[in-house]
C-alpha cells in the first residue's frame, strides 16, 4: 500500500493537458501551488479553467501530463477525501431543507455521526444561515444557495478548498464573508484555489496568481510584487515637447503624450523623483504629477490581452 507522504506542495501538475477531439482545451498546464497558499487562477472566458479544475479534481482524464494533490497522483480517492470543492453551476437536492442537505454530504464524507449535528450548526452560523436551517432550498436566493454550497464544501474540514466563481450572487455583505472565511483558512494552514471573475476580490484575498490563455499558463506571479510594483504616472505639464517625450524611454517603455496632459508606466517608485526632475530640467512647467499603482484588472489586460473577457 502507498504510503502518503509529506509535501510541501498541495498541487503539482506537470505539462497537463485536455483535447476534445481536435479541440485543445487546455494546452499545458503546469503548477506548483504550495499548501497554505491563496491561489488565484485567472483568465478569459474559453481559457480552459473549468477544464483545469475538473482534471485537478479527477472529474475528467487528462489527455496527456500527470499531477499531484496533496502528496497523492490526481484522482486518488485519499486526496480527494480531504478537498472541499464549489462548483459554479451547482445544482443541488432543492427538496433538500439546508439542515438535510448537509447531512446528506456529511454521511457522503463517512463522517462520525456524533460529529455532524454540531459541524452542520457551526457551518450555517459560520455562512449566516441559521435561520434558514429548516427552509427547503428550492426557496432559497442565488446567494443563498452560493452560501449553503460554500458550507457544503467546508464540511470535511479540507486541507485543500477549490472554489470555482464562490462570490458569483453575493452581495457585498456576503463577498466580504466570503473573504473573512478564507482568511481564517489560511491562517489554519488550509490551501485555497480560487477561480474568481471579481479581479478586486482576488486582488484583496490571494497570495499568488496564474494568468491562462487559450489553454496555456502565461505567467505565475505573486500578486503582492505584481500589484506593489508597476506605477502608472499622469503629468500635466506646460512646454511638453516630442523630444522630452523621447527622453522618457530610458525609464518608460510605454509613454503618451496629449497636449499638456503626459501618461507613462515606471517599474516603481523609486524612479518617480528622476523623472520629475527631467522634465523639469528640460524646461517642462510641471503642476501636476500623479502616481497610482496598476490594478489587477490593469495587469489582466496587459498579460492575457483584450480579446476575450473575464
Amino acid at each position: 500500500m502507498t504510503l502518503i507522504t509529506p509535501s510541501s506542495l498541495a498541487i503539482e501538475t506537470h505539462a497537463l493537458r485536455k483535447t476534445f477531439g481536435e479541440k485543445v482545451a487546455v494546452a499545458d498546464l503546469s503548477l506548483e501551488v504550495p499548501r497554505g497558499e491563496v491561489f488565484g487562477f485567472l483568465g478569459p472566458n474559453g481559457a480552459g479553467k473549468t477544464t483545469s479544475v475538473k482534471m485537478l479534481l479527477a472529474l475528467i482524464q487528462p489527455s496527456g501530463g500527470d499531477g499531484q494533490m496533496l502528496g497523492l497522483p490526481l484522482g486518488d480517492p485519499r486526496a480527494r477525501a480531504r478537498v472541499g470543492f464549489l462548483p459554479e453551476h451547482f445544482r443541488f437536492h432543492d427538496w433538500l431543507n439546508a439542515a438535510e442537505f448537509l447531512r446528506l454530504h456529511a454521511e457522503l464524507y463517512k463522517m462520525k455521526r456524533e460529529q455532524i449535528t454540531p459541524r452542520i450548526n457551526t457551518l450555517l452560523e459560520l455562512v449566516g444561515l441559521e435561520q434558514h436551517a429548516n427552509k427547503r432550498l428550492r426557496s432559497f436566493s442565488k446567494g443563498m444557495l452560493q452560501r449553503i454550497g460554500l458550507a457544503q464544501a467546508l464540511l470535511n474540514e479540507p486541507e485543500l478548498l477549490i472554489l470555482d466563481e464562490p462570490t458569483s450572487g453575493l452581495d457585498p455583505v456576503g463577498r466580504r464573508m466570503v473573504r473573512d472565511i478564507i482568511r481564517d483558512l489560511r491562517q489554519n494552514g488550509v490551501t485555497v484555489f480560487l477561480n474568481s471573475h471579481l479581479l478586486s476580490e482576488v486582488e484583496i484575498t490571494c497570495d499568488r496568481v496564474a494568468f491562462i490563455k487559450f489553454g496555456q499558463v502565461i505567467q505565475i506571479s505573486r500578486l503582492q510584487t505584481l500589484v506593489e510594483g508597476e506605477l502608472t504616472v499622469t503629468v500635466r505639464a506646460r512646454n511638453l515637447t516630442p523630444e522630452m517625450v523621447a527622453g522618457l524611454a530610458r525609464w518608460s517603455g510605454s509613454v503618451r503624450l496629449d497636449g499638456e496632459h503626459l501618461s507613462l508606466t515606471l517599474p516603481g517608485e523609486a524612479d518617480l523623483p528622476e523623472v520629475n526632475r527631467y522634465l523639469v530640467e528640460q524646461g517642462a512647467e510641471v503642476y501636476a504629477f500623479q502616481p497610482q499603482k496598476v490594478s489587477l484588472e490593469d495587469l489582466f489586460i496587459q498579460i492575457v490581452g483584450t480579446d476575450g473577457g473575464l
